[in-house]
């Protein structure tokens, strides 16, 4: 088992997206196992599209990096049902993988039969392909659910612990979706006012 080392580099991705708008911001953060964010970038996907997993290895390639050591993404299924296939993801770009959700759910079957009739299958073959969240208590006593590809559960756990200060959500998780929420207004914005 590889231990985590202390200036591991960690792509924290999370979105922000208005329901109204067809276009959701992927932010992702290159966030150092010390605490410095030492890199930046986003992409936009389809809100209820099927690109996220092209989205998000676009976004790895943007930032030009050859020493991201994981990649932890906030949810598997983002922008109303655009699902993440993380498999795909660690086979792309050869980087463990780890996905945090943060409450229990009941699955999503039902949501992808009713909002996609014409590739509700596929959307769920993806999410059934990325297996079991498992719940874990952090050590701050705060519970989350995570699936991992690529790296071993009590590695998931090592990392998730030395980089969520406080909370439920990890520092490279809060603040890409901080970023990506105040991307997502200057974008909508900008193109409000533009003729």
């Amino acid at each position: 088992m590889k231990q985590v080392k202390k200036g591991s580099r960690i792509l924290g991705i999370a979105e922000s997206f208005n329901k109204k708008s067809e276009i959701s911001i992927l932010t992702g953060i290159v966030y150092r196992l010390d605490g410095i964010i030492d890199g930046f970038s986003y992409v936009e996907t389809q809100v209820g599209g099927m690109d996220a997993t092209d989205k998000i290895i676009e976004l790895y390639k943007d930032l030009k990096r050859e020493d991201i050591n994981y990649i932890m993404i906030s949810g598997v299924v983002i922008s109303l049902y655009n699902v993440i296939d993380l498999h795909t993801l660690h086979h792309a770009l050869n980087i463990p993988v780890i996905s945090i959700t943060y409450e229990e759910s009941e699955g999503l079957t039902n949501y992808f039969i009713e909002k996609f009739p014409r590739d509700w299958h596929e959307r769920l073959l993806i999410y059934y392909k990325n297996g079991d969240r498992k719940k874990i208590r952090l050590k701050n006593g705060f519970e989350i659910y995570i699936r991992t590809i690529g790296l071993s559960l009590k590695n998931a756990e090592t990392i998730l612990n030395k980089t969520t200060l406080e909370g439920k959500y990890p520092e490279p998780i809060r603040i890409a979706r901080l970023i990506a929420r105040k991307l997502r207004e200057k974008l909508t914005s900008k193109r409000r006012n533009t003729p």
